[in-house]
This record gives C-alpha cells, sequence and structure tokens, in this order.
C-alpha cells in the first residue's frame, strides 16, 4: 500500500491539537466558572497539559523536516484519541455532548493512512468512546444562568457542530484542492510522457537515417568539389561553393544525429557548440529570410548542443511563418544575463488565435500547412530538460508571435 503519510499533514495535525488546547482550556475555565458545575478538574487539567506537552515534541519533530511513515501518524492520532477519552471520561460520559469529536480522527487518518491503519484507529476510537461512555461518572444535575442540564447539553451539540463542521471544512476543503493539483500534475505529466515518447522514436529514427545519408551526402560533397574545380566562370564557382557549404552544413548535422550519446562530463568542452556559428549556419540555409539581431552573447558563445538546436527550432519556425505571410523577416534579440541567456525569436506571420494552445506539449500538433508539427514540441522539451522557462506572446505592435526563453548557462 502506498504510503501517504506525509509532513504537511503532520503540521496540520500540530496545529489542529493546539486549538484543541485551547478550546480545551477555555471549556474547563467556562463550566467550573460560570456555569457552576462540579467537576474533577486536576485530571482534566493534566489532560490538556499532556496534549500541549506531546505537541511540543510534534512541532519539534516536524521541524525535523522528515517524512513520516504511516505508524508514526498513527502513534499521533492514537494519543489523541486516548487524551480525548480521558477528557470525555471526566467531563459526563455519553452525556458530553462533545462525545461525537471521536469520529473526527477516524475521518482525519483517511487523508493519510492506509486502509490497514485507518481500521486501528476506527478501532481505537470505537474503544475510547466505548470507555467514557460506560465508565465515565454522570454530570451533576444543573441550574443556572444557562437552563437546566437539557438545555445546556443542547447548547454543547451547537458547539460541537460548529467545531466539527470547521475542521472537517478546513481538512477536506485542503484535500480537493490538494486531489484536483494532482489530478493537473498528472494530466501533465501523461502528456509529457506521451510527447517525450515520441521524441524518442524520432531520435532512434533520425539516427538510423544519419547513417544511411552519410554516404551519399559525402559522394555529393566530392561531386561539388570536382564541379569546382572544373567550373570555368565566376558564377559557377561560387554557386558550386554554395552548394560544397550547404552540403558542409548537412554532413555536420548528419555527424551531430550519428555521433553516440555520452555525457556532457565525459565529453567536456568538445561537446559544446558555438552559438554564433550557429547563427551563421542557419543563415546559409536560409538566405532568403532577413534577421534583425540585437543584444550580445560576449564570452557565453559556447553552449550545450541542445542550446543551438533550440535556436535554429525557434528560427526555423519563425522563418516559415514569416514566408507564409510573405514578410520573410526574423527579429532575433539574445544576451547573456548573468548566468543565464536569454532570448526572443519574433515572427511577422499571421500570429495566433486566442483560443490556441500558445506551447503545445504534444508532437504532429501544427497550424502550418505543410508542417509536421515537431518544432515547438521539441523547443518544449529541450527547455524543461535544460531547467529554462519558455514563454509566447504576441507582439506590441503588428502580427506575428514572439517566443521567449531562458536557460541557464555557465560562463565559458
Amino acid at each position: 500500500m502506498l504510503n501517504r503519510a506525509s509532513l504537511p499533514f503532520l503540521r496540520l495535525l500540530c496545529n489542529l491539537r493546539w486549538l484543541a488546547v485551547i478550546g480545551q482550556a477555555a471549556a474547563i475555565m467556562l463550566t467550573t466558572g460560570p456555569m457552576h458545575i462540579t467537576l474533577a478538574t486536576t485530571p482534566l487539567w493534566a489532560g490538556t497539559g499532556s496534549l500541549a506537552s506531546f505537541n511540543v515534541y510534534a512541532m519539534r519533530r516536524v521541524r525535523q523536516g522528515r517524512d513520516p511513515e504511516p505508524a508514526e501518524i498513527f502513534v499521533h492520532i492514537l494519543f489523541d484519541i486516548v487524551i480525548l477519552t480521558w477528557m470525555i471520561f471526566w467531563s459526563g460520559g455519553i452525556e458530553n455532548p462533545f462525545s461525537s469529536l471521536f469520529l473526527l480522527p477516524i475521518a482525519l487518518s483517511i487523508l493519510a493512512l492506509p486502509a490497514g491503519w485507518i481500521w486501528s484507529t476506527a478501532f481505537a476510537g470505537g474503544i475510547g468512546y466505548g470507555i467514557s461512555a460506560w465508565f465515565g461518572p454522570e454530570l451533576p444535575h444543573v441550574h443556572g444562568a444557562f437552563g437546566d442540564a437539557f438545555s445546556l447539553h443542547k447548547l454543547g451539540m451547537l458547539a460541537n457542530f460548529v467545531a466539527s463542521a470547521g475542521v472537517v471544512l478546513f481538512f477536506f476543503t485542503r484535500m480537493a484542492t490538494a486531489w484536483r493539483h494532482s489530478e493537473r500534475e498528472i494530466a501533465s505529466l501523461r502528456e509529457r510522457f506521451t510527447r517525450n515518447e515520441g521524441i524518442l522514436a524520432l531520435a532512434t529514427h533520425a539516427a538510423s537515417v544519419a547513417h544511411e545519408l552519410n554516404t551519399p551526402l559525402g559522394t555529393l560533397t566530392l561531386m561539388v568539389d570536382d564541379l569546382l574545380h572544373e567550373s570555368g566562370s565566376d558564377e559557377q564557382r561560387e554557386d558550386y561553393a554554395t552548394m560544397k557549404a550547404l552540403l558542409e552544413v548537412c554532413r555536420d548535422r548528419v555527424r551531430e544525429l550519428a555521433a553516440p550519446a555520452e555525457s556532457e562530463s565525459r565529453r567536456g568542452d568538445a561537446a559544446r557548440v558555438d552559438l554564433e556559428r550557429v547563427i551563421e549556419r542557419w543563415q546559409l540555409v536560409r538566405p532568403t529570410i532577413e534577421l534583425h539581431r540585437t543584444g550580445t552573447i560576449a564570452g557565453y558563445e559556447k553552449v550545450d548542443p541542445a542550446v543551438g538546436h533550440l535556436l535554429q527550432a525557434l528560427l526555423n519556425n519563425a522563418a516559415d511563418a514569416g514566408e507564409q505571410a510573405n514578410v520573410p523577416r526574423v527579429d532575433l534579440d539574445l544576451h547573456a544575463d548573468g548566468s543565464d541567456l536569454r532570448g526572443e525569436v519574433r515572427d511577422y506571420g499571421v500570429g495566433f488565435k486566442q483560443a490556441q494552445p500558445l506551447l503545445p506539449a504534444t508532437l504532429f500538433r501544427t497550424s502550418k500547412p505543410d508542417g509536421l508539427g515537431i518544432g515547438l514540441a521539441l523547443s518544449h522539451a529541450t527547455v524543461e530538460r535544460l531547467g529554462g522557462e519558455l514563454s509566447m506572446q504576441a507582439p506590441e505592435e503588428g502580427r506575428g508571435v514572439r517566443i521567449s526563453f531562458r536557460l541557464p548557462l555557465a560562463r565559458s
């Protein structure tokens, strides 16, 4: 059985116990004072003092910061039942209108304990109720400002209802809130798992394709080299040189896909890429896109390869959106801020609808007619893995989309 006991529950139990100590002390002073009810005050004050002393220990235990086991939570609740039995026993037994408080420890145990411990709590509560009901001394006959014994009992029942309802509302409202939060987290994790599973399948397929493409790309590179040497005009040499540069970019990308996955600590600086070089290569591949840059990353050019992949994916998405709207322009703001790399990519496309999800967490969801639906999802996954943040907003003026990201970086 899953251990549902937790430190926050123990902390809430301590807070509730302090309220019980205050309530018991006030009840003893009220009944033996203005109500003139003859009770055995010594055992009652002893029970209240014992509860306060135990709660001092419980608060020290909470400060240790270690999650309790179910057995420890059960001991705490069992002690509360014992003290409640003692207090009810010495204050009228079954005639005490607060005797129904034995239900509260059982209800609270449902929030924190496995089934076996819940049944043990219910058994202990039943034993405590039976002892206080059958063996507790009866209340003396009462006449006074608060009426007879039955009027006093009704007043106590009202106070008991208010106290019990307050505790139940407090705890179960918190439980419902935590449950809804857990449901949202589970849904998010399920969606993220599905996305990451698809990314893993894509990565496996990409590595396989990379091995298959390496040979034909090498052959094409050799052919272009021959054509470059045999070209008779400057225009042809320029075209062949551009083709060779593009083929080299493709071969570099294929080698990166086919490279074995090694840890960053093993590869060291050799695994890092130059972000400025990444941008230059992107401009070479997308020469028709007008790139407007702002910001500086001096001293922080060397980054994790995933950061380069992230930037290329965002730039490609922005370029595709701008080309569809016949505005082939992309704005890139990139700067290093302390230990963080902050960037913003703005396109001049048609923008997004208000009802459209801003950051899809699943693959293959796209608004582009010929899109694959993997660029933004891969970017989102990369930012999550690197411990950063990714957000999407509408620009202050004009059409398009602004995608901002923040990534923690170490100075190269």
